[in-house]
């Protein structure tokens, strides 16, 4: 009699495991995503433990520093925590035609132009769309090995030849590998696929980047286990209207997970942006009702945005509540502390909240900000000249102390701004090249008492309406 012939069930969104089908996956809920798969040997020899691994004290592990090289593109090196680092595998995703094949068709070119051995290993366009891109960025192409190739295998293979600094694989929902039976971008093979990258790539301390598809809720598509899998994740955000790329890094085992870098997408290809100030800020036509200008914090680095605010009568039965750039229930939490602590009236308005420029706000320190442009709109008054805002908003209607205060501050001075408006906290003790600062910075206990002291007088209207 023959042996019955085992298989196992995959769930397509969480990449979870069950020997039995059913409707819905046990992991993480979703429904009807189960897909079957043969068992095989060495999927049983995988799960078996190594019985020759000894454990060691903690405190007799040695520390070894892994080397980091400049990849001549200060952005990048900032995302990454100062470098490239030997030995560590990269996954980078974002929707496609954002950047992501440019940015590494740049960063392999950078390599090699410096005495680096790198191979890029494509499986979505052929050796000469990607000789076709590099010339018209004006990347070095003599350096550059290019593989066209979608086989799990062949990349090994070639690896194995041309012992390679740094790999590049674009992407990874193209690769294959022939273990497996099901088809490339399948959960299983993505997984598998990137296991073995990874186990290439620790084995022969080079520096790996996988490229990744985006799914249409903005996760990396493919199993949450391949993000756990690499050393960092990282996501290439933008808007096709604007030419600004934002490189945010959410998990990075080798540096801080706070870093975001700035480029803008040019003909040459992408070009970083150091003053982020100046490429957000738009100086013209902020002194108007509902706008201001916000001091935030993204990772380690200051900079300034314009955010509006607009208020209308309602026409309809509900007011309207929308947002751009900002969390709408965050958005909704100011709202009603402006009504509870503050007196607005927003009951029959509709508020409209957009951050000129395309930029996605996520430090807390824009509250106050937020609250100042919504009431300056609903009085139709505008903020005083030359004052940029920062503070984060309680539920109390308190203004609560910020991150690196002192940061925020310098950038406010450097760029022509005469005052930083905080919480009493910070402004009592911020200090400017070590020094401290008594002018220049305005500090307040409650939202109420920053909108009155902030909104100028000498505008038509005025009233709460």
């Amino acid at each position: 009699m023959m042996a019955r012939k085992r298989s196992y069930f995959v769930c397509s969104e969480c990449g979870g495991e069950s020997y039995a089908w059913s409707g819905r996956c046990e992991h993480c809920g979703a429904w009807n995503t189960l897909v079957e798969h043969a068992a095989r040997e060495k999927d049983k020899r995988a799960r078996t433990t190594d019985s020759q691994a000894t454990a060691v004290p903690l405190a007799e592990v040695p520390t070894t520093e892994g080397d980091r090289i400049s990849t001549s593109m200060e952005e990048l090196d900032r995302v990454l925590g100062g470098g490239l680092l030997s030995g560590s595998m990269s996954l980078i995703g974002g929707e496609p035609g954002i950047g992501k094949s440019t940015l590494m068709l740049q960063l392999v070119s950078a390599i090699a132009s410096s005495g680096g051995t790198v191979l890029y290993a494509t499986g979505e366009e052929s050796a000469s769309q990607v000789a076709r891109r590099a010339r018209r960025i004006g990347c070095n192409t003599s350096e550059v090995m290019v593989l066209a190739a979608t086989s799990l295998e062949s990349i090994m293979g070639t690896v194995a030849k041309a012992s390679p600094g740094l790999l590049v694989v674009d992407s990874i929902q193209t690769v294959y590998s022939a273990d497996l039976t099901s088809a490339a971008g399948s959960v299983s093979q993505v997984r598998y696929c990137t296991a073995e990258l990874l186990n290439l790539t620790k084995s022969r301390g080079m520096t790996t980047f996988v490229v990744g598809h985006v799914t249409k809720q903005g996760a990396i598509a493919g199993p949450k286990v391949m993000e756990h899998l690499v050393d960092a994740v990282v996501y290439f955000e933008g808007d096709s209207g604007h030419n600004y790329r934002l490189l945010r890094v959410v998990k990075n085992r080798f540096g801080s997970t706070n870093e975001l870098g700035i480029f803008e997408m040019t003909s040459k290809g992408l070009e970083g942006v150091r003053e982020a100030s100046a490429y957000f800020l738009r100086r013209e036509g902020i002194n108007r009702p509902g706008s201001v200008v916000a001091a935030v914090m993204e990772g380690s680095r200051p900079f300034l945005v314009e955010v509006q605010a607009l208020t209308s009568i309602s026409r309809y039965g509900v007011p309207q509540r929308t947002v751009n750039g900002f969390d709408s229930r965050r958005l909704s939490m100011l709202l009603a502390v402006l009504e509870k602590r503050c007196g607005t009236d927003l009951s029959n308005q509709d508020v409209y909240v957009n951050v000129a420029g395309g930029a996605n706000l996520t430090d807390p320190g824009a509250d106050l900000g937020v609250c100042v442009a919504v009431a300056s709109s609903r009085r139709d008054l505008t903020v005083r000249e030359g004052v940029a805002i920062c503070g984060e908003v309680g539920l109390g209607g308190e203004v609560r102390p910020v991150s690196s205060f002192d940061k925020r501050l310098s950038e406010v001075l450097s760029l022509g701004f005469s005052m930083l408006v905080g919480s009493v906290e910070d402004t009592g003790e911020a200090r400017v090249d070590g020094k401290p600062v008594k002018e220049g910075v305005q500090g307040y206990s409650n939202v109420m008492d920053s909108i009155e002291s902030l909104l100028s007088r000498d505008s038509e209207g005025g009233s709460w309406i």
